[in-house]
C-alpha cells in the first residue's frame, strides 16, 4: 500500500481519507480537518465551511511555505494548530483532527483512553495526551497542542472539543486515529459489564511470535482454488471493516489450501483496500517469497495442522464483542436461540495463549465450540468456510451487542433460556 500512496495527490489521499472518516460517522459535515506536509514544506488541508460528506479533490487547500492559500475556499480555521504542530515536529508529515463520539466523551470528561487495553492500542497509539481548551482555530490552541506533541505524544485528546492524531504519513494518522476511537468505544461498553482489564506495560508491548522468513513455497502456477479463495479472504476482511468487524490495522482471516498449505492476510496492510496480491500464501508455516504474514500466522497454522475440519480462521476485533475480552463478564448465548445454534458455548483464551506456539489455541479450536475469546486481544471464529467463519462472527457480535444493551435496559439481569429450551434446539438442530 505505502507503494501506492507514494504516488497519490495530497488532494486525492485527503479527500478519499476524509470520505472514509465521515463514512462511519467519525466525524460530522461541519466538523474536523485532515492535512499533509508535502516534501517542499507546502500544507494541503481541507477548506473550511465546507460539507465533509462530499469534498472534492479540487477544494483541498494548499497554504505555501511563505503562508499564502491557493484554492476556491479559505483553509480550515484550524490551521494554525496544525501549522504549530509541523514546527514542533518535523517528523509529522499528517494530521487528523476530529470528533469521533466516544473520544469526546472522554474529552468532556477529562479523560484520556488507556491503550493498555489491547497490544495494538498500545503498539500503534502509544500514550496518549491531553491539551487543555481553548478557543478553537485560536492560537492558543496551537500553541497548547503543539506542545503535547512536542513531549512526544502522537495522540492528543482535546479538552470539550475532541482529538488530534500525527503521524509520518497521513495514513499512519488515520490509523492511530480510528484505533484511538476503537479503543474508546471498548472501554465504554466494557464499563457497562463490569471492571475493565488493563494489561501491563510489558504485555502491551509484547511482540507476537514471529512467523518463519519468507522462502519460495510455490511449486506450479496459481490453480483456480486458491484464486477463488484469495477473492473471498479479501472480499471478507474489506466486508469485516465495512462492518466494523476490524479496524484498518487489526483482524485477520485465513482459508485452508490443502493439507500442508494456507492462505492468510498481510502484516499491516489496511483492511479497508485488501488486494488479492496481498494475500499470504503459507505452506508448511513457511509463508511465500517476499510477503509478510499476519503475527497470527503460527497460530493459524498450529489451527490446521490440529484439526482436519477446520477450512477457515478470523482473529477479529468487533468492539461489543471485545468488551467482553477486556472484562470477566460471560458472553453466554443462551439468551438468543440463533446465538446458541451457531455459537453454543463461547470459551476464552489466556492472554498468554496467544504469544506462545499455538497449541493451546489450537487445543481450544473446535467447530462444535467455533467462538473463542481471547483475553485482551479480540476474539478468534473457526469455520467450515470463509462464509461460515464471517457468518458465526457476526452472530457472535450482534449476541454481545444485545446482551450489553438488555443489561443496561434491565439494570444487570437478564433472560436466559432455560435448560429444556437449549434441550429442544439441541434436538431440533442436530448439536448433540
Amino acid at each position: 500500500m505505502s507503494r501506492e500512496r507514494d504516488l497519490i495527490h495530497p488532494r486525492d489521499e485527503i479527500m478519499k481519507t476524509m470520505e472514509r472518516i465521515y463514512r462511519y460517522r467519525m466525524t460530522t459535515t461541519s466538523g474536523g480537518n485532515l492535512s499533509i506536509r508535502d516534501d517542499n514544506g507546502d500544507v494541503w488541508i481541507t477548506p473550511a465551511r465546507v460539507d465533509k460528506g462530499n469534498l472534492r479533490r479540487e477544494d483541498i487547500i494548499r497554504v505555501r511555505a511563505d503562508g499564502a492559500a491557493e484554492g476556491p475556499h479559505p483553509p480550515s480555521s484550524e490551521f494554525p494548530f496544525h501549522r504549530a504542530i509541523y514546527e514542533a515536529r518535523p517528523d509529522v508529515r499528517g494530521i487528523v483532527h476530529a470528533h469521533p463520539v466516544a473520544l469526546v466523551a472522554f474529552s468532556i470528561c477529562r479523560r484520556v483512553p488507556d491503550t493498555r487495553l489491547l497490544p495494538q492500542a498500545r503498539q500503534i497509539c502509544g500514550e496518549v495526551g491531553f491539551a487543555p481548551y481553548a478557543l478553537p482555530g485560536s492560537e492558543a490552541l496551537g500553541r497548547s497542542i503543539a506542545q503535547t506533541f512536542a513531549e512526544g505524544f502522537a495522540c492528543v485528546v482535546l479538552e470539550n472539543h475532541g482529538v488530534v492524531t500525527a503521524g509520518a504519513s497521513l495514513q499512519a494518522a488515520f490509523e492511530r486515529f480510528e484505533t484511538l476511537e476503537f479503543t474508546a468505544k471498548t472501554v465504554i461498553k466494557a464499563s457497562l459489564l463490569g471492571e475493565v482489564r488493563y494489561l501491563s506495560d510489558a504485555d502491551a508491548l509484547r511482540p507476537r511470535p514471529a512467523a518463519p522468513p519468507s522462502a519460495p513455497v510455490r511449486s506450479g502456477p496459481v490453480e483456480s482454488r486458491e484464486k477463488e479463495l484469495r477473492r473471498q479472504l479479501c472480499e471478507f476482511a474489506r466486508r469485516s471493516y465495512q462492518q466494523r468487524l476490524m479496524i484498518s490495522t487489526e483482524g485477520v482471516f485465513s482459508a485452508r489450501l490443502d493439507g500442508e498449505s494456507f492462505l492468510i492476510t498481510p502484516h499491516r496492510i489496511d483492511r479497508h483496500a485488501l488486494d488479492v496480491q496481498d494475500v499470504v500464501l503459507v505452506r508448511r508455516g513457511v509463508p511465500e517469497e517476499g510477503k509478510v504474514p499476519s503475527g497470527s500466522c503460527p497460530n493459524h497454522w498450529a489451527i490446521y495442522e490440529s484439526h482436519a475440519a477446520i477450512q477457515a480462521v478470523v482473529n477479529a476485533y468487533p468492539v461489543n464483542a471485545t468488551a467482553f475480552s477486556v472484562t470477566a463478564a460471560t458472553l453466554d448465548t443462551r439468551t438468543i436461540p440463533e446465538s446458541y445454534v451457531f455459537l453454543r458455548d463461547v470459551r476464552r483464551a489466556s492472554f498468554d495463549a496467544q504469544f506462545c506456539d499455538g497449541r493451546e489455541l489450537a487445543r481450544l479450536a473446535s467447530l462444535r465450540q467455533p467462538a473463542l475469546i481471547l483475553e485482551n486481544d479480540g476474539v478468534q471464529i473457526c469455520g467450515t468456510s470463509v462464509l461460515d467463519a464471517f457468518d458465526r462472527l457476526e452472530v457472535l457480535e450482534s449476541t454481545a451487542e444485545a446482551m450489553i444493551l438488555g443489561l443496561s435496559l434491565s439494570g444487570g439481569a437478564i433472560h436466559t433460556m432455560p435448560d429444556e429450551v437449549t434441550a429442544e434446539l439441541d434436538r431440533a438442530f442436530g448439536l448433540l
